[in-house]
């Protein structure tokens, strides 16, 4: 498995841990998760190739799905007034 995959598994079971935490933490957690997933992400696309970075993408929209509802809402609130 490359390396990069092996820190895609390890941020999704970071993500399951923060996830079993208190709901005050959820918004701080998912400010880490985005802040460390960005560059996972560019890490997985370079070394495993674009199909392996788009499955990554609907990974962390599964997981992070509130910030990704608040974020899609943003932009149809900048772009379609």
């Amino acid at each position: 498995m490359p390396l990069s995959l092996t820190f895609a598994s390890l941020w999704a079971a970071s993500a399951c841990i923060m996830g079993m935490t208190p709901s005050r933490y959820h918004w701080p957690a998912a400010r880490v998760l985005i802040a460390t997933g960005i560059p996972i992400l560019g890490f997985v696309t370079v070394q495993a190739g674009p199909w392996w970075g788009l499955a990554l993408v609907a990974a962390a929209c599964s997981i992070l799905r509130w910030p990704v509802f608040y974020a899609a809402r943003w932009v149809r609130r900048i772009f379609l007034q």
